[in-house]
C-alpha cells in the first residue's frame, strides 16, 4: 500500500505528538469503504490518526489515544482531536467533551464524537456536524465536500531509544578521515582489474542517484548533484549510467564505481527489465545505454561488449530500499527483488542492501544522525528487510543521502563512508571466491596432467 498523506504532512501531525511515526493501517480504496473493512484492520489499535481525502484537495481527520472497537458506545478521551490542513499548516480542533470524545459504531469508519465521521454508513462520504464536542467550521475543515476519495487510518507507533547501540561506530571527525583514506588506497586483489564496479538496484524513488551523489559530495567537499534524482512516479533514472568518484575537483578517481540503473516498478512492462540486468552484471550493457522496458538489450545494440572482461562486469550488487516503505511493501515488489536476488546467487555476486531515509522514517534519527544504532525502530526494520528479503543482518546498513543540506555533516559522512567500505568488503569476496576457484581449477588439472603422465608411463611399460 502506498500512503496518501505525504511525508511533510505526517511530520507535521507527529510534531504535535512527540517522538512517534505513523505506520498505515487501513485504506479505503483497499481494504473497502465499509465499517466491516475498518474495524478488520483497525480494531485494537491505539493511538491511531483517521485522515479523510475528497476531490477539493482537502485533507482532514482526527486523533484518538482509544482502540477501536463496535461497542456502540462513547469512550473518554480527553487527547483526542480533529485536524485539517490549510497548505503545510495543520489546523487543530480540540475535543470539548471528553467523555463523548469517540463514538464506536459497527457500520462506520472513524467516528469523532457527533461531528465528524468517516467512510459513514460503509459509504465513501464523511458525515460533518460542527460544534458536537469539537468546534470547526465545515468550510475550514473541509470545504463542504463530503465526498471522500480516500480514507487512511495510521498507527502511532513511539520510536524507543536503545540504552546502547547495537553496533559500534566511531562519530568523530578522525574517524571520518579514516574512512576516505581507507577508499582512497583500496586496491582489489586482481591485478586486472583497477576499479570496483558496484550496482545499485531499487525502486523507483528509493535513494540509488542520491546516495551517489551523497558520496560524492563527501569526497568533493560540498553537497553536489551530478546524477539526477528527485521524487517522481516513474524512474527518473532512464540510462545505464557509470559513476567514477574522485578525490576532490581535481583530484584522481578512486578505486570504485557506482552504477545506477532505472528504477524497479512493480507492473510489467515498466522500470528495469530483469534481462537487462543479466546483461549489467555480465559487463555487456555500455555506459548512457538508453533503457526500454519492453525491449531488453540484445547483442545487435550499439555499444554492447561482446566479450567483457572481468573490469566490465559487476562485483557487487547493492539494494537501496526506502526505510519508509519497508512495511508496506507490496507483494509484487518483493517478488521482483527475490527472483533477481535468485539470478544473482547462481552468478555468485555478492549482495548488500543500503536502508535510506532512515531520518525520515525515525524521529531519533532525524534529532542526531548518531542514534541509528540506538533506534529500536531502525533496528526492527533492519530485522524485518532481512526476513523478507532473505538477507543477513550483517549485509544491512543504514545510511542518510543528502537531500535538503547545503552542507555536509561529519556525523552523515561517517555512516556513508561506513557504507562504501561495507561494498568494498563484499568486492574483495567476490575476488577471493574468484581465486579459490582458478586455484582449485589449477589444482584439478596439475593432477590430471599428472595422473596422465602416470598412465602413460604404466602404457609404456607394457
Amino acid at each position: 500500500m502506498n500512503q496518501k498523506l505525504t511525508r511533510n504532512q505526517q511530520r507535521t501531525i507527529c510534531s504535535k505528538l512527540g517522538r512517534v511515526r505513523l505506520k498505515l493501517l487501513y485504506k479505503a480504496s483497499i481494504h473497502g469503504f465499509t465499517g466491516a473493512a475498518f474495524h478488520r484492520q483497525c480494531d485494537n489499535h491505539a493511538p491511531t490518526v483517521s485522515v479523510g481525502y475528497n476531490a477539493s484537495g482537502f485533507v482532514f481527520g482526527g486523533y484518538t489515544k482509544q482502540p477501536f472497537c463496535q461497542s456502540g458506545q462513547y469512550v473518554y478521551d480527553d487527547q483526542a482531536f480533529l485536524f485539517t490542513f490549510n497548505g503545510e499548516k495543520l489546523l487543530k480542533y480540540p475535543v470539548t467533551g471528553a467523555a463523548y470524545a469517540v463514538k464506536m459504531i459497527n457500520n462506520s469508519g472513524p467516528y469523532f464524537g457527533e461531528a465528524l465521521a468517516l467512510v459513514n454508513g460503509s459509504k465513501p462520504v464523511a458525515y460533518s456536524n460542527p460544534g458536537n464536542y469539537y468546534n470547526f467550521t465545515a468550510a475550514e475543515m473541509h470545504g463542504n465536500d463530503l465526498n471522500l476519495t480516500e480514507c487512511e487510518v495510521y498507527q502511532v507507533e513511539e520510536t524507543t531509544e536503545l540504552e546502547t547501540p547495537w553496533r559500534t561506530l566511531i562519530w568523530k571527525s578522525e574517524k571520518r578521515k579514516e574512512l576516505m583514506e581507507s577508499i582512497k588506497v583500496y586496491k582489489p586483489t586482481i591485478s586486472s582489474v583497477s576499479q570496483a564496479r558496484v550496482l545499485l538496484i531499487g525502486a523507483v524513488g528509493a535513494g540509488k542517484s542520491s546516495f551517489f551523489n551523497s558520496v560524492n559530495s563527501v569526497f568533493r567537499g560540498h553537497v553536489t548533484s551530478q546524477a539526477i534524482a528527485g521524487s517522481f512516479s516513474t524512474s527518473l533514472t532512464t540510462q545505464f549510467r557509470t559513476y567514477s568518484l574522485k578525490a576532490g575537483r581535481e583530484g584522481k578517481p578512486l578505486p570504485i564505481i557506482l552504477c545506477d540503473t532505472m528504477g524497479l516498478e512493480e507492473g510489467k512492462g515498466a522500470g528495469l527489465d530483469l534481462e537487462d540486468i543479466s546483461s549489467i552484471l555480465k559487463g555487456h550493457l555500455p555506459d548512457c545505454y538508453q533503457f526500454n522496458p519492453t525491449a531488453p538489450l540484445h547483442s545487435e545494440t550499439h555499444g554492447y561488449r561482446e566479450s567483457p572482461g572481468l573490469k566490465d562486469k559487476i562485483h557487487c550488487v547493492t539494494y537501496v530500499i526506502d526505510a519508509c516503505k519497508v512495511s508496506i511493501m507490496s507483494t509484487k515488489m518483493e517478488e521482483k527483488l527475490e527472483a533477481i536476488r535468485r539470478k544473482i546467487n547462481l552468478m555468485g555476486i555478492p549482495q548488500l542492501i543500503l536502508l535510506t531515509k532512515v531520518d525520515e522514517a525515525c524521529p531519533l534519527v532525524k534529532e542526531d544522525v548518531k542514534n541509528v544504532y540506538k533506534s529500536g525502530y531502525v533496528k526492527e526494520m533492519m530485522q524485518e528487510v532481512s526476513a523478507r528479503l532473505g538477507v543477513p543482518l550483517s549485509c544491512i546498513v543504514p545510511v542518510k543521502n543528502y537531500n535538503e543540506e547545503l552542507e555536509l555533516d561529519v556525523n552523515c559522512d561517517i555512516l556513508l563512508l561506513s557504507a562504501v567500505i561495507q561494498m568494498l568488503r563484499h568486492v574483495d569476496s567476490y575476488f577471493d571466491e574468484l581465486s579459490d576457484r582458478s586455484s582449485n581449477l589449477k589444482t584439478r588439472a596439475e593432477r590430471s596432467i599428472v595422473l596422465d603422465r602416470k598412465l602413460r608411463s604404466q602404457t609404456a611399460r607394457f
